[in-house]
């Protein structure tokens, strides 16, 4: 089974992605079909394309508005309209967590019920066009992994429903916030939109790696044209690819690196400050730092502190040792040590989306175990022990999305 990578280049939006999609292969009926059992079908005229942006090909999808209603579509009508429709469970799944994303985010922006948003642009018809053909287009497909580079937000302000808006708008903002996306800055020459609500909301739903794979090979392409002039080509590409990530796990999980391993016994400074030495080496990027108690010459009372540190940083945290310490000496040696692949990323659970890591054994199982500073901040919240806090996780623990690859 493929992967898909998407590019976003600089940004990405609804109708670029889709453009994207339809130029990889996907056929016109499936991305129409589901819109038609929505009862969408006579609400709207889609096209594909063939267009250029800086003389680089590709596919501009334009929807026309054929819808003569004045209705202000809310997400609780959206919801019951996906709800109750004949859709395959995995597409309306998804459909459903791409709408219901908005919700929340516009909901906060405005302070109301996500129920009670009105969509305006987000429920206009192109848009709804734009998400469920979307949503639609990659289940043809069927990626084993969807993977996506960092996107690009713009600057300047947008004309919306409800006024001149700052780039990024509120919403894109808050779907940031809440899905914990890296995005790259903006040229500091150019302004515009580069990123659409409609574009975030769809990469934070549908996408299981926010980086690239780092080894990976291109079977096929599709280009999305955007609709604004820029200085440079304003574009979505959607590749079919086949990553190389799993063969690289099997054959180095658990792997083998080199660390450095710092040592030093101080009797000659306080509680206080070799408490702060601590939590500064831990903050310049130390693995690990253990410290204990300890009685040395003249029966003084001094501390045996031991850090675990990257091998090429070992020069930079020999320095702090004298720069920061009392100590005149320190021991050092490179040492090798086995471990497993790691990687952090989130999951939805009953508690809303909460930070996790994920370790990878060697026979492929993977474990999954909360950040504890977020099952702290969830038992301060709820007045639960942490005994149920884990037990409610790992009970209502749903989709994982990864921040980052196996390393």
């Amino acid at each position: 089974m493929e992967d898909v990578l998407i590019e976003c280049s600089p940004g990405i939006s609804g109708d670029m992605l889709l453009g994207a999609f339809y130029d990889l292969g996907v056929p016109k009926k499936v991305i129409d079909q589901p819109l038609v059992d929505l009862g969408l079908k006579d609400l709207y005229q889609l096209d594909f394309r063939e267009s250029k942006s800086c003389s680089i090909r590709g596919i501009k999808a334009k929807v026309e508005n054929i819808d003569c209603s004045s209705i202000k579509r809310t997400w609780r009508s959206i919801k019951e309209l996906i709800l109750n429709s004949y859709l395959e469970d995995k597409l309306k799944k998804i459909i459903y967590e791409v709408f219901e994303s908005l919700a929340i985010a516009e909901g906060k922006v405005h302070g109301i019920k996500p129920d009670d948003v009105h969509f305006h642009e987000i429920g206009a018809i192109d848009s709804l066009v734009d998400i469920i053909g979307v949503c639609a287009a990659l289940n043809y497909v069927n990626p084993k992994r969807v993977y996506c580079n960092e996107p690009m937000l713009g600057k300047g302000f947008v004309q919306t429903e409800h006024g001149k808006l700052s780039v990024p708008p509120p919403a894109v903002i808050e779907l940031i916030r809440q899905k914990n996306i890296k995005v790259l800055s903006s040229r500091d020459s150019i302004e515009g939109e580069l990123s659409t609500p409609t574009g975030i909301a769809l990469l934070s739903n549908l996408v299981d790696y926010l980086e690239p794979p780092s080894k990976y090979s291109i079977n096929s392409y599709g280009v999305g044209i955007g609709n604004q002039k820029f200085p440079f080509p304003n574009l979505v590409r959607v590749y079919k690819i086949t990553s190389f990530e799993d063969s690289l796990n099997e054959q180095i999980n658990p792997k083998c690196e080199e660390i450095s391993v710092q040592e030093a016994w101080i009797d000659d400074q306080t509680p206080e400050d070799i408490s702060n030495f601590v939590e500064k080496l831990r903050i310049e990027g130390a693995y690990d730092v253990s410290y204990q108690a300890i009685n040395m010459k003249k029966n003084r009372i001094g501390f045996s502190i031991q850090a675990i540190l990257p091998i090429e940083k070992k020069d930079f945290f020999r320095r702090l040792w004298f720069d920061y310490s009392n100590t005149i000496g320190v021991r050092e040696r490179t040492q090798s040590r086995w471990i497993l692949l790691r990687r952090r990323g989130e999951c939805s659970t009953t508690f809303g989306n909460i930070k996790v890591k994920q370790t990878l054994k060697p026979d492929g199982s993977i474990n999954m175990k909360p950040e504890n500073d977020e099952v702290l901040r969830l038992k301060l919240k709820h007045k639960i022990s942490t005994y149920e806090i884990r037990k409610i996780i790992k009970e209502s623990s749903k989709k994982f999305k990864a921040y980052e690859n196996w390393k």
